[in-house]
């Protein structure tokens, strides 16, 4: 009998046990979340900064899936058919509008890592008077100059198109390829027509935006375009003459070597040829379309951002939050600032030790000198699949300026009528 009862006893007390113990135990079960990003730039960085987090929580894993170039279709997919990523790296403006008119993402406009978050830079993750994305970094799309190639020939940075164009005429006496050559990838001439058209659209611009969206526009409306496609075939005939050939890798090479003294590229081409070169000398300014220096101004706006799935379970959901709440962090911005080399949109964050070509753009962009990243707000098909598609085959004559524009304008009228 006493056998019996301490066996019914013993029994008794382990049971309670593993009720009283349920809770924690469930929630010390380790958590995994996907992070899909398409900056592949930082590659070895996401993966140091994913380890650093999941030290602080050791309960969270980060699996990180890297899609580069034309991401959003095989993103859209995947959020479509409920394979969502926890974590999202979209472009700032008119990705963030897409998902989240789509019901794709969690509003994160109470979240408290929001506060800490520059105002400024809430205008391209804000729908609907909600936020749908934490805004990452400022970045900047412009002429990268290399100050010692300038120097050895008497150049100073160009402030008006006649002053580019005879920075170029004196490098090509030289043997200096005036512009490190990418016309193998399309994305860039996509960046490039439009930062082009942004900047000759000036004060044009968002009025003009309001009105395309409303199908009563075209391209061609706020600037003349004969400018827009001069500039253009300016810009090849100071490639390389292998330009076609070219991909970002051998524009960086190119351009790390001192075989080329200007790149037009995103600073985050700086940080890749700074690996191949960590010598190089760099300043950074506009593309300077008009031979008035106050219309050139830099293009410059949020980038990338980070959002989370509205179909994260609540596992997935605290993990992912946390995750955002703890890039915020000094540990986590001192790594973006060092080590991915971008410049946060977080209030107060130190970038005194960021290379020149970052003060450059912090000082245009406190100066107020910038324009916004229209391809951002452009219907997401426009940029993706016009803008790029159209400027690159310009420039290799597989189309003609009036084909290039009606490509645009047909692409958007689609795409409002959805």
């Amino acid at each position: 009998m006493k056998t019996l009862f301490g066996k019914v006893l013993l029994g008794s007390l382990l049971v309670l046990m593993l009720i009283a113990g349920a809770v924690p135990l469930f929630a010390a079960q380790k958590t995994e979340i996907e992070l899909y990003y398409y900056k592949q730039e930082i590659v070895r960085q996401m993966k140091d900064m994913a380890a650093a987090f999941s030290k602080k929580y050791p309960d969270i894993s980060i699996k990180l899936t890297m899609i580069p170039n034309d991401n959003m279709v095989t993103l859209k997919a995947r959020m479509a058919s409920g394979d969502a990523p926890a974590i999202i790296q979209l472009q700032s403006y008119a990705a963030v509008y897409e998902f989240a008119a789509a019901g794709w993402l969690a509003d994160l406009t109470d979240e408290p890592v929001m506060a800490k978050v520059a105002d400024g830079a809430k205008n391209a993750v804000t729908y609907n008077g909600r936020i749908y994305a934490l805004p990452m970094d400022l970045a900047g799309i412009g002429i990268i100059y290399n100050k010692d190639i300038f120097d050895k020939y008497g150049l100073k940075p160009p402030t008006t198109f006649n002053e580019l164009q005879q920075v170029c005429n004196t490098l090509k006496r030289n043997g200096v390829v005036p512009f490190s050559a990418l016309l193998k990838a399309n994305w860039s001439m996509g960046h490039i027509i439009s930062m082009l058209h942004t900047t000759l659209a000036g004060d044009k611009l968002m009025p003009w935006m309001e009105k395309m969206n409303q199908g009563k526009a075209s391209f061609a409306d706020p600037i003349d375009t004969r400018q827009l496609f001069r500039l253009l075939d300016f810009y090849k005939a100071n490639l390389h003459p292998n330009a076609a050939e070219m991909d970002q890798a051998e524009q960086h090479a190119a351009f790390a070597a001192g075989e080329a003294a200007m790149m037009v590229q995103g600073l985050w081409a700086y940080q890749a040829c700074l690996q191949i070169n960590p010598n190089l000398n760099c300043g950074f300014i506009p593309f300077p379309v008009s031979n008035n220096p106050a219309d050139n101004k830099l293009f410059a706006d949020v980038d990338s951002t980070f959002a989370i799935a509205a179909t994260a379970s609540p596992a997935e959901m605290r993990a992912a939050k946390l995750f955002l709440d703890w890039l915020s962090t000094p540990e986590a911005i001192k790594m973006w600032v060092e080590d991915c080399k971008l410049v946060p949109t977080f209030k107060g964050a130190d970038v005194s030790k960021m290379e020149p070509p970052f003060q450059d753009l912090v000082r245009y962009m406190n100066e107020g000198k910038t324009n916004p990243w229209a391809f951002s707000m452009y219907p997401v098909a426009v940029f993706e699949d016009a803008c790029k598609t159209g400027a690159q085959e310009y420039m290799l004559g597989l189309r003609d300026a009036n084909s290039v524009i009606e490509f645009i304008d047909q692409t958007w009228k689609r795409e409002i009528s959805k």
